[in-house]
């Protein structure tokens, strides 16, 4: 997020995206590492500002980090969460349940 030649070529791509169908994109995801801390939210910030998210994808729920910036995110931003992965396996990536989420917060 602090590239802005990169960010600039996110921008590109939704735009030549959006050019080949007027609904796209559907979405567009950000995905946080749950570890990552009040990092995660200058970097939703950044890439809110610059391709208006519609979601998020929170990892690594498994390890030490609990997510609670996806909190902060939807609070500020009003970036709902999408999915949650707390594993390596496929079936460890699933869709966010607020009531789950929340009892494994607390």
């Amino acid at each position: 997020h602090t590239k802005a030649n990169l960010m600039a070529e996110l921008q590109k791509i939704k735009r030549t995206v959006g050019k080949l169908d007027a609904d796209s994109p559907h979405e567009t995801l950000l995905v946080v590492d749950a570890s990552t801390g009040s990092n995660a939210l200058s970097q939703a910030r950044e890439f809110h500002n610059a391709l208006g998210l519609t979601g998020l994808i929170v990892t690594k729920l498994d390890g030490s980090g609990k997510g609670g910036i996806v909190l902060a995110i939807q609070n500020e931003l009003g970036i709902p969460t999408r999915f949650v992965g707390t594993g390596e396996k496929l079936d460890d990536f699933a869709p966010f349940d607020r009531k789950t989420y929340l009892e494994n917060l607390l």
